[in-house]
């Protein structure tokens, strides 16, 4: 899961004013689509609320994009027109990187690959399952059907955290 360049310069710019409003970056999407682009920034918490059970809030939605509007009218790192969206990540949140999954060991999760896994007619290019193991290159699947995938990092394209209802 490898960050484009602009969305690296984006997080170096915006990660201040987040961490301004007592709030965490989760991450960045940033979609060009010709004139008019889209900017989604995610928060959570900080560990410490987190830990009190405490939530990102409409409230925490609003001080971000007040104060990221702020940066990003002086950096001008968009070419042309672009809606801004600040949101919190969800139950079925995105991973925008490695580390971010560490703390999901034991839950399902849902991968788009790069690079099809598997031999002959059972190979694919999405997986999911739960999380069993995730080192510094590779991390370990176990499907609902008892097949297990050991994935190097750098083959995955897309992340996610699947929602279960308790």
């Amino acid at each position: 899961m490898k960050l484009s360049t602009k969305v690296a310069e984006l997080t170096n710019i915006i990660a201040p004013a987040v961490a301004a409003c007592d709030v965490a970056l989760w991450g960045i999407e940033f979609a060009p689509q010709g004139n008019r682009s889209l900017l989604r920034i995610y928060i959570e918490a900080l560990p410490e609320e987190q830990a009190q059970d405490k939530h990102v809030t409409i409230e925490d939605c609003a001080a971000v994009n007040h104060q990221v509007s702020g940066i990003l009218e002086v950096h001008d790192p968009i070419a042309g027109e672009y809606i801004l969206e600040v949101s919190s990540p969800g139950f079925d949140r995105a991973f925008f990187s490695d580390e971010q999954m560490h703390a999901y060991v034991g839950q399902t999760v849902s991968l788009r690959l790069i690079q099809a896994i598997g031999d002959g007619d059972q190979k694919r290019r999405k997986a999911t399952g739960t999380l069993d193991n995730i080192d510094a290159n590779t991390l370990k699947l176990t499907s609902s059907d008892g097949e297990q995938f050991e994935i190097a990092l750098s083959n995955i394209d897309k992340a996610n955290l699947v929602y279960e209802d308790a």
